[in-house]
């Protein structure tokens, strides 16, 4: 393989690279930017749930026995994504 070849060959797998990686890039700022609108509409609707509120001290108490607020959150959890 000549100079000639082996640099148009390196090249073009560069190429390739590039194309891959933006792809990639542009797969990501398309999630970024999805994400980004769900959490604004989110905050627009101003509702706070009431497992965060019980965290902060204002919603409805978490009993005693839930470590972390682990059972509570999973109950949110379910009732959001029925």
């Amino acid at each position: 393989m000549t100079t000639v070849e082996l640099r148009t060959s390196i090249m073009a797998e560069l190429d390739e690279m590039s194309v891959g990686m933006l792809e990639n890039v542009h797969q990501y700022v398309s999630r970024l930017r999805r994400h980004a609108r769900s959490a604004s509409k989110a905050a627009d609707k101003g509702a706070v749930p009431d497992i965060v509120l019980s965290l902060l001290g204002a919603g409805e108490p978490v009993a005693d026995d839930d470590l972390n607020a682990r059972k509570a959150y999973n109950e949110y959890l379910e009732e959001k994504y029925q």
